[in-house]
């Protein structure tokens, strides 16, 4: 029987068990003389059990005496509106489906308060419901999410940025974010006021999504961390929650997270990955509940200090109390008698204000949204404090790099037309959660085409992710062992390994080779001489593109001249793999984990002072050779090529001067490089183009000076001297002997 049939039959079920518990609940036991003369296919059936009817009972959607249900008992007429049945009654998330024969997507009518008997099995069990695969927030963002969007219907809260955005604008006051807004008239001429919008109870769909929905007020400029999706198998609604109990899966999260035995316990958990001290307290060891904690309370001073300095009254609030927020009539910060009343709700709303309350107010009524997605709560919270003119200097808004997924790493790809949110083959690899254990898995390479072009095999098109996982680097058929990686194919064509080799020449696994697969940039020697073969030096050639290392390409620092990362002359000799001291003095190719915290990714700073005095790499060098000529043989390595980048990007704008147009360049901005008129630079030459793919490269490593000093002043050196520069005054680093 397949899941479907399956669902069906279990429907009829619910609803016939229903249908006999309101009735009596179970059929009389048969008499000799109602049987009398009858087949036994004739007798009374037995009935069947309705499935997880206990479990249910015990649960808040059966508790028909509670608020949620009995809200409306007092009203005249007392009815369940529209806006409401959908999640307050079974009848209108019923209507809302189109069950009743109406339109879909909507409810209809009223739904008598008597009618209000919880949220009943039929209400997620149905003929609805099975084919229902699609959710709508309020924001207007449909989520596809399965099963799971039975639950998302409710749990998804009733504002969004954009209604809050809307509210704005419809007072016309988006330009004056901190004028108090007065009352406007509608079309029967009364007066409509500027308002708190409440996100409601429990939209735990808006935090696990995050970003996605734009369940909190999300600032212009601003990024968000995506649907969090902490491991396979736990990263739905049912994954975590037992879907009748509605109770956490408790001894679940035991099998991870250590002393881990209630609910309780859950507030105390902190991955490693979140390594900063997000409210600034001191403690970045603290459970993830308690940062999120700290950050309310610093939310709460600034909107109760920007409310008494800017919008002209003290304001209070009390979670339990509609409408939430009060004016403090006395001004003493405390809630006195007669001040949380309705009659005394906050009325002096600026739009600044009303952005930071809402947020404020997403972030309680979601009582799991430090587990659903805490990153996307740190970051309305900091971002709130921040546009309330609150000091941030000691607060964390993101992850490290890995974890970040509300970076341009991980969110490049949202907003892209075609790709709606999935990320390339050539790109999952480092971009996305699963990419990298699946080109592990599957044997993927990396290879050089004949046109030039660095090409990824053994992966397809990924959805985007929030950020790395755990199991990315961590192999969960052997946890929490890492993947194996014996050695890594650059894109040059050239194989290495951190692990060297062995007696019989073959390569050795080493944990950073991992880091390696990565952080290798993307282009090379090789693919600039197959991309300029047959090209003349200093003809410009509109079939001359630039070729950009990409980011963070460390490993190919690294190992320099070994791996052709840099753009490397022909005729000129380069230094190899970069060997650093040892424990025992002796030159060693250190390991990504000696220098850096393979969580936090922080360098380890404290590790340089023994040898080299001081914490500051910047600070360091080696050497008393004045490799930039500048007569400064104290500065630290990164000075010197810092230095000689200088010289070479003067270089490279004279020569461009004399042979097309002027250059101008910016780290931050895609393509890179542009000309006079703000357009990408158009009037390459091979030589030109050679000594720009140099210069990024020095810019796109930050830790360059620390990786590799002298090959990266090897390549800068013999960049300048290609573009005719004077190179008499620099010192070339000597490659040793072999």
């Amino acid at each position: 029987m397949n899941l479907r049939k399956f669902l069906i039959l279990l429907g009829v079920l619910v609803v016939l068990g229903a249908v006999l518990a309101a009735c009596g609940g179970t059929a009389e036991e048969p008499t000799e003389t109602s049987t009398e003369g009858a087949t036994e296919e004739a007798a009374v059936a037995p009935v069947p059990e309705t499935p997880y009817l206990a479990e249910w009972q015990g649960s808040g959607h059966a508790d028909v005496a509670g608020e949620p249900f009995r809200h409306w008992d007092e009203e005249d007429p007392a009815e369940v509106p529209t806006f409401c049945a959908k999640c307050h009654s079974t009848v209108g998330y019923q209507d809302f489906l189109g069950l009743d024969g109406s339109e879909a997507g909507k409810v209809d009518a009223n739904v008598p308060a008597t009618d209000a008997q919880g949220v009943q099995c039929v209400a997620c069990h149905n003929a609805g419901t099975i084919s229902k695969t699609t959710v709508v927030f309020p924001s207007g963002v449909e989520i596809t999410a399965g099963d799971d969007v039975r639950c998302m219907e409710c749990h998804q809260g009733r504002e969004s940025k954009v209604s809050v955005d809307a509210q704005i604008e419809t007072f016309g006051v988006a330009d004056k974010p901190d004028g108090v807004v007065a009352p406007i008239k509608n079309d029967a001429g009364e007066d409509v006021f500027f308002g708190f919008r409440n996100v409601h109870y429990y939209a735990a769909a808006a935090t696990l999504y995050g970003g996605e929905t734009l369940g909190g007020y999300q600032y212009d400029g601003m990024n968000y961390d995506a649907k969090n999706d902490h491991v396979e198998g736990y990263n739905t609604c049912t994954g975590c929650h037992n879907p009748h109990t509605l109770e956490v899966k408790v001894e679940q999260c035991a099998f991870c997270h250590e002393d881990v035995a209630t609910v309780e316990d859950l507030k105390n958990i902190r991955m490693v990955s979140s390594n900063p001290d997000y409210d600034g307290d001191g403690d970045n060891s603290e459970g993830m509940y308690f940062e999120i904690e700290g950050l309310q309370a610093n939310l709460f001073a600034e909107i109760q200090k920007y409310a008494a300095d800017k919008a002209g009254a003290a304001i209070l609030y009390d979670s339990a109390s509609y409408p939430y927020w009060f004016t403090d009539t006395n001004g003493n910060g405390a809630a006195d008698e007669g001040e949380v009343a309705f009659p005394n709700a906050y009325s002096t709303w600026t739009p600044r204000l009303l952005k930071a309350a809402y947020n404020y107010q997403v972030s309680l009524k979601d009582p799991g949204a430090f587990a659903h997605g805490n990153k996307y709560i740190v970051q309305l919270l900091f971002d709130s404090i921040a546009d309330l003119g609150g000091d941030t200097s000691a607060l964390a808004r993101q992850d490290a790099g890995h974890f970040a997924g509300n970076t341009e790493a991980f969110r490049h790809w949202d907003a892209e037309e075609e790709g709606n949110g999935t990320v390339p083959f050539g790109c999952v690899k480092c971009h996305t959660a699963t990419g990298l254990p699946t080109y592990i898995k599957d044997g993927g390479t990396t290879v050089v085409t004949g046109s030039g072009t660095t090409a990824i095999t053994g992966l397809s098109p990924m959805p985007a992710s929030n950020g790395f996982a755990c199991s990315t680097c961590h192999n969960e058929e052997a946890w929490p062992d890492r993947y194996s990686v014996a050695s890594v194919t650059f894109p040059s064509g050239k194989t290495v390994s951190y692990g060297g080799k062995d007696a019989e020449g073959k390569f050795i696994a080493n944990d950073s080779n991992l880091c390696l697969q990565c952080h290798q940039g993307r282009e090379s020697t090789t693919s600039m001489n197959n991309a300029l073969r047959g090209k003349e030096l200093d003809v410009v050639d509109p079939g001359v593109r630039f070729k950009n290392i990409h980011y963070f390409a460390a490993g190919a620092t690294l190992f320099g001249g070994d791996t052709l990362g840099a753009y490397q002359y022909e005729g000129k000799t380069y230094v190899g793999v970069n060997l650093h001291a040892g424990e025992n003095g002796v030159g060693k190719a250190n390991e990504c984990a000696d220098c850096h915290d393979v969580h936090a990714l922080e360098p380890r700073t404290d590790t340089c002072e023994a040898c080299h005095g001081t914490t500051n790499p910047e600070e360091i060098r080696e050497t008393e050779v004045d490799y930039d000529g500048d007569g400064d043989v104290t500065e630290g390595i990164k000075g010197e090529v810092d230095t000689l980048a200088e010289a070479l990007f003067a270089q490279m704008q004279a020569y461009a001067e004399a042979n097309g147009g002027a250059i101008t360049y910016n780290s931050a901005a895609y393509p890179y490089y542009f000309g006079a008129d703000g357009k990408g630079y158009a009037t390459w030459t091979p030589r030109l183009v050679k000594a720009a793919f140099n210069y990024q490269y020095s810019q796109k490593d930050p830790g360059a000076f620390v990786h590799n000093p002298k090959y990266v002043i090897q390549i800068l050196i013999d960049s300048i001297e290609d573009l005719g520069g004077d190179v008499s005054k620099y010192t070339r680093p000597e490659v040793p002997a072999q």
